[in-house]
Order: C-alpha cells, then sequence, then structure tokens
C-alpha cells in the first residue's frame, strides 16, 4: 500500500508532466478552427506567367515573377520522386503529417553537433509553410504549421499533398516546383531528366540560393552528393548507378539557351501583348502561339553569331576582357569567385589566366574544368603574348577572357564582338515571320535591331529604284551611262556631291539589267535623275517605306534615306511573291490558361481575302529576274556555293562602309541580313555586305532551304521574252535572253519574235 505521504508529491509530478500535454489539448482546441481553409490547396490556382510559343508548340519565351509549369504526380518520373523523399521525408507515405521519428532524429543530431543542423519538416509541413505561414522561426508558427499538416492530411491524399509540393515549391532562378526549374536549370522537361539531375533538383529546397547550379555550382554538386547518398542508402538506386551519377557531368543551362534564343521576339510579343491584358498578362497563364519555325530560328541565331565572330577573328584580337588580382594564391574558390559576376554567353565561355607564356596557355573554366591552350589555338591571341604590348592588352594571370569550341571540339581564344548584325526572314505569301535576332545577345543588349535600328540601306535599296524605272518604260536592256557625274548643293540637298562607283571604275554604257547585277552607283543616279526623285520617293510607299526617311534627293538612288530590317522583309516580300503587299506578322493566335483562343492573327492570304496589287506583277517578275542575275554572276554570286538557281537578292553597302546588307528570296523564303556598330563608324575597308553580311544569309537559307524542291518563275501574261544583242537591241542572232512588258518591246523587234515568245509563252 502507498504511503499517503509519497502519493501527493506522485499526484503533483504527474499533474506537472500532463499540463503541457493538457495546454496543447487545449490549444488544439482552441486554434484548430481558426486554421485557414484549404481552399488554396483544393483549387489550385497559382500564377502562371505568360507564355510565348514557336509555331510548333514550343515555349520559346515566359514572362512574369514566378516560372512554372504544372504538372501531374502521375507525370513525374519515378527517380524525381525518389530524390525528393530522400532528400526531404523519406517516411512521407507512413506518417500522417508529423514524422515523430525524423523530430526524435532530428533532435539527436542536432544535440550531438552542437546545434540546429537537422530539420525535422516533413513535405506535407513544407507545404502547410509555403500556402499560409511565413519563414520566421517561432513556437506559434511551428505548432500551426503541424496543424496544418494534419488539417491536409485529413482533406488530400498523399499525391495531391505531393503534387502541390513539387507545382509550388521555390527553386532559385524565379522557378517555382520542379518542372520549371527542371526546364531552367538543364534546358528540358522533367520526364527527361536523368538520376543526376534529378538528385542536384532534390537538393534546392533546402537553401535554392545556396545550392543551385547556376550561381553556386561547386555547393550543388556537394548536396547533389549527399542526396544521391541518401537514395543509395534507402535502396532507392544500386550500387553501379550511384557510382555513375556521382561523376555525371551536368550541363547546366545559362543565358539565353533556355528558351530558344528567341528573346528578341518574346519581347516583342510581350509589348503588344500587355496593353490588351495589363497585369493580368504576367499571371494568368496566358499563351501567345507565334509563327516562329524552330529549325529556323535556330539556324537565324546561329548564322548571326557565327556572321559576327567571322568579322571580329578579321580584325584582330583587342585583349582580355577583364583583370582579377591573383597575386594573394590563386585557389579553385577563388577562380571560381573570380568568374562569379562574368556572364555566360551561349558557347562563349568565361575563364581566368592561370599561366600564360609565348607557347602555352592554362585558364580556368567556372565549375573547375581546366584547360590548356597551344599551337594554332593560340594563333589569334598570339600578339597579346607579347611584352610589346600595352599592360591592358596582354594575356597574363589573371585576365579574363572568352573560351569556345572549334569544329574539332577543341578550345581556342575568342572574345565578345564589338559588332552588332541581326537577321530576320518570312514567308513572302503570307507575312509571317519564320526567324528573328534583332542582335548578337539580347541579355547584353535589349535593343532590337530588326525594328529600332533606322539605318542606310545603302545599294539594298536600289531594286526599288529599278522598279519605279520599269513602270516609267525602262528595260532590262535599257542602255545607261555609266560614267562621273557632279552635282552642287541645291541637287543633293546638303553639299556638293560628285559620287563615285565602289571600285571607282567606269564601264560606259551598259544594259540596265548588267548595272544592277554590278551595282553601278552612276547608273542608278543617272535613272533616278529620268524618272525623278519626287517619282522615285512616292513610288517607293508601295513597299511600305516612309516619305519623310526618304527625303526627294538624288542620293535616294543609293540608299541614303533610312529604312529597318523588317520594312525591308516588307518590300523585298513584294518582288517575292509577284506583286502583293503583305505585312509581316509574328502572332499566330493568343489561348488563356484553358486553352481558349482569344486572339486570332491571319494575314489576307490565310484568312482567305486578297491581299493588295501594289506593283504590277510583269514588274515584280522582271525585278526577280535581274536579281537572280545579281545572285548569278554580280556581287552575291558567293551564294551560288548553295548549287540553286531559283535565288535573288541584293547586296548593300553605305558610303565608308558604315552598314553591310544582303537582302534576297526565294518564292517561299525572304531573308534580310545586316551588320553594323550600333555607334556608326566603317566596318573596315575590305568590309562589304558581300563579304560582312551575304554569309549570314548563305548560312541559314543552307539550312532552311536544304529540302525545299528549286522553284521556278512563271512568265507572266502580256511579257515577252526575246533574244538581244550587246546593245540591248532585239536580235534573232542575238546571245542573251531578255524579257519587256509587251507594250515595252523596242520597235525593232519582229512582228514574227512576238508571236513566238507569245506562243512559247502559253506552251510553257
Amino acid at each position: 500500500m502507498i504511503s499517503k505521504r509519497f502519493l501527493f508529491p506522485a499526484l503533483l509530478a504527474l499533474m506537472l508532466l500532463a499540463l503541457p500535454l493538457i495546454l496543447v489539448g487545449l490549444a488544439t482546441i482552441l486554434v484548430y478552427p481558426t486554421l485557414p481553409s484549404l481552399e488554396a490547396l483544393t483549387d489550385y490556382r497559382p500564377k502562371i506567367p505568360l507564355r510565348v510559343y514557336s509555331a510548333e508548340g514550343a515555349v520559346i519565351g515566359e514572362f512574369g515573377e514566378e516560372r512554372r509549369r504544372l504538372v501531374k504526380i502521375n507525370a513525374v518520373p519515378a527517380i524525381m520522386k525518389q530524390a525528393i523523399l530522400a532528400a526531404e521525408d523519406e517516411r512521407f507515405y507512413q506518417h500522417g503529417g508529423v514524422d515523430y521519428m525524423g523530430v526524435i532524429r532530428a533532435a539527436v543530431s542536432n544535440f550531438t553537433a552542437g546545434g540546429a543542423r537537422q530539420g525535422a519538416s516533413t513535405i506535407t509541413m513544407q507545404v502547410a509553410r509555403n500556402f499560409f505561414l511565413s519563414r520566421e522561426k517561432t513556437v506559434t508558427r511551428k505548432f500551426n504549421e503541424m496543424l496544418l499538416a494534419f488539417k491536409i492530411e485529413r482533406n488530400l491524399s498523399k499525391d495531391q499533398i505531393l503534387e502541390l509540393y513539387f507545382n509550388q515549391i521555390y527553386l532559385g532562378q524565379r522557378a517555382y516546383g520542379f518542372a520549371a526549374a527542371s526546364q531552367v536549370y538543364f534546358g528540358k522537361p522533367l520526364d527527361q531528366i536523368n538520376l543526376a539531375e534529378a538528385a542536384m533538383l532534390a537538393g534546392l529546397p533546402k537553401a535554392p540560393s545556396s545550392y543551385n547550379p547556376v550561381a553556386n555550382p561547386k555547393r550543388a554538386k556537394l548536396r547533389q552528393l549527399y542526396v544521391l547518398r541518401r537514395m543509395h542508402e534507402l535502396r532507392y538506386i544500386s550500387d553501379s548507378q550511384w557510382a555513375a551519377a556521382q561523376n555525371a557531368p551536368i550541363p547546366v543551362k545559362r543565358g539565353n539557351q533556355e528558351f530558344g534564343n528567341s528573346e528578341y521576339l518574346a519581347e516583342m510579343v510581350r509589348q503588344v501583348v500587355y496593353p490588351l491584358y495589363q497585369d493580368k498578362t504576367y499571371t494568368h497563364g496566358i499563351k501567345v502561339f507565334t509563327t516562329i519555325r524552330l529549325q529556323d530560328q535556330l539556324a537565324a541565331y546561329r548564322a548571326v553569331r557565327r556572321g559576327m565572330l567571322d568579322y571580329d577573328r578579321r580584325h584582330g584580337y583587342r585583349g582580355p576582357e577583364a583583370f582579377v588580382d591573383l597575386s594573394q594564391g590563386g585557389s579553385d574558390e577563388q577562380l571560381e569567385d573570380a568568374l562569379q559576376d562574368i556572364n555566360d554567353n551561349d558557347d562563349l565561355i568565361p575563364a581566368v589566366v592561370v599561366s600564360a607564356s609565348p607557347k602555352q596557355i592554362e585558364a580556368y573554366c567556372r565549375g573547375g574544368e581546366r584547360v590548356d591552350i597551344r599551337g594554332d589555338a593560340l594563333t589569334f591571341a598570339r600578339r597579346a603574348l607579347s611584352d610589346k604590348v600595352p599592360l591592358k592588352q596582354r594575356l597574363r594571370r589573371g585576365s579574363i577572357i572568352r573560351l569556345q569550341k572549334d569544329a574539332k571540339n577543341a578550345w581556342q581564344i575568342t572574345q565578345l564582338p564589338q559588332v552588332e548584325a541581326a537577321f530576320v526572314s518570312g514567308d513572302p505569301r503570307t507575312g509571317a515571320i519564320y526567324s528573328l535576332v534583332g542582335g548578337f545577345d539580347f541579355n547584353r543588349s535589349q535593343f532590337n535591331h530588326i525594328t529600332q535600328a533606322w539605318r542606310q540601306p545603302g545599294s539594298s535599296f536600289k531594286p526599288f529604284i529599278y522598279s519605279a524605272a520599269l513602270e516609267k518604260g525602262f528595260t532590262p536592256a535599257t542602255l545607261i551611262e555609266d560614267a562621273p557625274l557632279k552635282f552642287e548643293a541645291d541637287e543633293t540637298g546638303s553639299e556638293p556631291w560628285e559620287p563615285k562607283n565602289f571600285d571607282n571604275k567606269y564601264d560606259g554604257p551598259m544594259r540596265m539589267r548588267q548595272a544592277l547585277t554590278k551595282s553601278k552607283n552612276l547608273v542608278s543616279i543617272r535613272i533616278i535623275q529620268k524618272i525623278t526623285p519626287q517619282y522615285a520617293q512616292d513610288y517607293i510607299t508601295k513597299f511600305g517605306f516612309e516619305v519623310d526617311k526618304h527625303p526627294a534627293y538624288l542620293t535616294m538612288a543609293l540608299g541614303a534615306g533610312m529604312v529597318t530590317p523588317l520594312q525591308m522583309l516588307s518590300g523585298y516580300s513584294i518582288f517575292a511573291n509577284g506583286g502583293f503587299r503583305i505585312t509581316p506578322y509574328f502572332i499566330d493566335h493568343i489561348e488563356d490558361s484553358h486553352g481558349n483562343v482569344l486572339q486570332k492573327n491571319a494575314s489576307p492570304a490565310i484568312a482567305g481575302e486578297t491581299a493588295e496589287q501594289v506593283i504590277d506583277v510583269r514588274n515584280a517578275y522582271t525585278m526577280t529576274s535581274m536579281l537572280q542575275d545579281v545572285v548569278k554572276h554580280g556581287t552575291a554570286i558567293r551564294a551560288m556555293q548553295l548549287g540553286r538557281n531559283d535565288l535573288a537578292g541584293k547586296t548593300g553597302t553605305t558610303s565608308d562602309s558604315v552598314d553591310a546588307w544582303f537582302c534576297g528570296f526565294q518564292p517561299t523564303v525572304v531573308g534580310i541580313a545586316w551588320m553594323g556598330f550600333d555607334q556608326p563608324r566603317s566596318l573596315g575597308d575590305n568590309e562589304t555586305g558581300g563579304g560582312a553580311a551575304l554569309p549570314i544569309w548563305i548560312d541559314y537559307m543552307g539550312k532552311v532551304l536544304k529540302d525545299v524542291p528549286e522553284a521556278i518563275y512563271p512568265l507572266p501574261e502580256n511579257m515577252v521574252e526575246t533574244t538581244i544583242n550587246e546593245q540591248g537591241q532585239p536580235d534573232s542572232n542575238g546571245t542573251r535572253k531578255e524579257y519587256f512588258y509587251q507594250e515595252n518591246l523596242p520597235a525593232s523587234a519582229t512582228p514574227v519574235e512576238s508571236a513566238i515568245s507569245t506562243l512559247k509563252n502559253l506552251l510553257f
């Protein structure tokens, strides 16, 4: 029998022990009913950004505070689920919201470690915190978090909770949810990631900024190894999988690779959409489907970069991009810190020179790779290894440089170009834009050279003057003098002018076709003298050019006005499509988050309407024929390397080679290439449209026309094909063919020849 003497102390001790439980119970009874409704979970409506899609339906742009890609739990790869459970909550499917075993394990671990090293928040508790609570570390917040976890577990299934977690959790780089993070970090959908990538993603929830593979690759790697070890301990992966994943390379995507290199076009879309939907633009999941074709966009992007880098190499190495002091050492951590604020630029990788000599350079790349550069790979930058160059241009220990792999996968020294370039292409029949590259790098400069850069077109503008001349009775066979001219200020609108041909040579009388093929400046000036600058100024508005940008002076003949590449696309499309005015467009349609079409954009051709015919089909045919000769025999002959006979176009080089152009087409696609400096200056004495811009056009067309059959331009009605002699006169013994409007057929051509030509047209 227990003595009364000991009973009271025992009861008192029991009451003291029970009091916390009673208080917790009372608090639970009082607090539980006041917990927030779970409507935010059961009717989950996250902020979904504006997304821009290619014609094929691939995401090429995204705008919003939160990057999200919602994914159903049954679509999440098993390896991703296992990585998350191993990293965050291995008993998720066993506990009821709070893992008591986990709490005990964490408490023991923290006690033995002498501080808080391990948490005990379950996935359910993290969902409660992310949706309803702050991240403050207080007992009250933790208590509410646990109660909410119980409530969530009572109302939702485990898979529903896990799905919410997968889509809501913040993972750095503005990415919310693992599907978005997979795209942001690796440039691939979640269902395509491998074990090593899954483990790296699973390491992010603990501290996205600390374990971010973009910002902190080394810490990210350490966290990934921890996740892989936990997966192995839990028997999610085998010994061989564990070993392979630890050493698997993880190419993290940076910069404009994420959205198919379409930032300039995506920004154009945003500027169109925001006025329509205001702030809803960035949160309501609006989807914009563009006319951009992925193959074309990639071809254009690579062509522009290659063209700019080739130009840059022709003009020599300028020296290191920056310099970092390594006098206090040069550990990997210091080298990594030195590169921390240097942005990647696609395949132009930043590196720090660790050692340099005339025969070899050793460089450290972000992430730990060390590169040796020697032999021919040093050729481009060899001068910078000399003691004779200024210190700021010299390659030495601590220099920040750019590296790039060549066609043989060998590293070479390169540099970010100072020059700019742009390219745009589209369908001349509908106006749909297929590709648009507004500059070298959107992250470096958001200035869109396709729509914002007003530049002189030079000789690429001549076809519009020649087209005007055809309407004034000129023919491709008309003889025009190629000889020097001199003008006073009142004729030019500025100052006395003594124009010259590019090569400073004059060939005397020549046919108009020859003059365009050879891009003879003096012939173009004589043409505009004859038709008058006022007539030419009015005529070019048919092609979409603005009167105030092209003063009615003789200099208009040489492209002294101002145009944008987008205007040139529209203008050259008229030649390519037989004389019809089209308006280039890049948005096909807009949908809401449920797939309902909000707006549909279409050209007249797609809508079944008739586009406005602004020039005679015969004019378009004649100009196309002459522009084909520019490619076959003239300043653009380099394009014949594509092995096609249906290409037409015109080079353009302005005074002092400030701007270089090539504008060309095939019946299914028009492409406009431009190169120049933002602060206008010469590209160099030997830089022309044919040497600087045409290679970009060729590079693009070679890709997109690879499987396109060669086209034939049919001769329009009321045109005559006849043979002519060297003087441009119809001659049955002539060796050249020429095309004339029926009413402009020279008088010396006999009726028999005309009848034969007409019969040929009818038969063929």
